[in-house]
């Protein structure tokens, strides 16, 4: 992989979590798995005494403010840190409120170092709202903050989409982390059509894919089955793919859910949007739950994040898997290569 000109800014998440444990494990992995360079947001005493706590000699540098030349310098021996904000004593795997303005600091400075030009792009260590609503954040999570974050650094409005990707498969729900009851009444073909432009879009600009093809799922078993089962997918998703194909987009569908995620449906498409949450990770982390990586698509920046939460369970233990906080990484690195090649970056 050709190498980034500026590196990664990792955001530590909330202390408490697997965070610092995934983000020590792969730094001491960095040589036998290539990884790019990367920084970190965050604190410099929780690191440390995690590493200590699981058993892993790993040197972290205090490298007092964001500076991409002393991260170049830095990563080949020691863990670059950035400190976020003051931060008490941590206990693993114990929440606390006070974690809250230290999570949504590191974050924020996070993307600062991107608009100012430091970093080539963001991949985010899990938070738990738990510890964040008590200070007064008012976001369902990561994609709804970094929408808001960059109407204040880049002063633009953006709708972010997620998608969950791996090399197995790349899914983009149309509607998120909402009850299902309510999925009917949100979805639209404005909706649609905004989701998936985004995504061909992100696709092109950042994963090199010519003119992706795009399939959409039905909302209702079988997709409907012509109207007997149901007539969301009549009514709203079909015409919403005849004015995606009319606009030049690849698009195909909708199909019934059961039948587009076995392995001989899953080669002739390289993305599936679906109409709601468990429609689209239920799949993709049965293949690929050590591995799958989320990505915000929709941002004037790269963002990815491992497709797991702060498993506090197990923080501290040692059990934490990094594989997919890498495979963030990586996918990172891959999207601001693919952006600058494609003169987006």
């Amino acid at each position: 992989m050709t190498e980034l000109e500026k590196p990664l800014v990792v955001s530590l998440g909330d202390p408490a979590g697997i965070g610092p444990d995934i983000i020590l494990a792969a730094f001491s992995e960095r040589e036998q798995r290539a990884l790019p360079p990367f920084y970190v947001q965050g604190c410099l005493r929780v690191l440390r005494e995690r590493a200590e706590a699981l058993g892993l000699k790993v040197d972290i540098e205090d490298i007092g403010s964001a500076n991409s030349q002393a991260v170049l310098e830095t990563f080949s021996s020691s863990l670059p840190v950035v400190q976020s904000l003051p931060l008490g004593n941590v206990c693993a795997g114990k929440l606390s409120q006070q974690h809250g303005p230290f999570v949504i600091e590191a974050i924020k400075r996070s993307v600062q170092d991107i608009f100012e030009g430091t970093a080539s792009g963001l991949v985010t260590a899990p938070l738990h709202k738990g510890s964040l609503y008590g200070s007064g954040f008012k976001f369902p999570g990561h994609t709804e903050y970094l929408g808001f974050l960059t109407n204040e650094f880049y002063k633009v409005k953006c709708q972010p989409v997620m998608m969950l990707a791996s090399d197995e498969l790349r899914v983009v729900p149309v509607t998120i982390h909402v009850p299902l009851a309510d999925v009917p009444s949100l979805l639209t073909k404005e909706l649609i059509c905004t989701t998936v432009e985004i995504l061909s879009k992100d696709l092109t600009d950042r994963f090199g894919l010519l003119k992706p093809n795009i399939i959409l799922t039905g909302l209702n078993p079988h997709a409907g089955e012509d109207g007997t089962i149901g007539r969301t997918e009549i009514e709203v998703i079909e015409p919403a793919v005849q004015e995606l194909c009319s606009s030049g987009l690849n698009v195909t569908g909708p199909f019934s859910a059961d039948t587009c995620f076995h392995p001989r449906a899953r080669v002739q498409y390289d993305a599936a949007v679906t109409m709601y949450h468990d429609q689209g990770l239920i799949p993709i982390k049965t293949l690929s739950f050590d591995d799958g990586v989320n990505v915000t698509l929709g941002l004037p920046f790269i963002r990815t994040s491992p497709d797991h939460g702060t498993a506090l369970e197990i923080a501290g233990t040692g059990e934490a898997r990094s594989d997919s906080f890498i495979a963030a990484l990586k996918m990172a690195a891959e999207m601001s290569i693919n952006s600058t090649n494609a003169g987006n970056g």
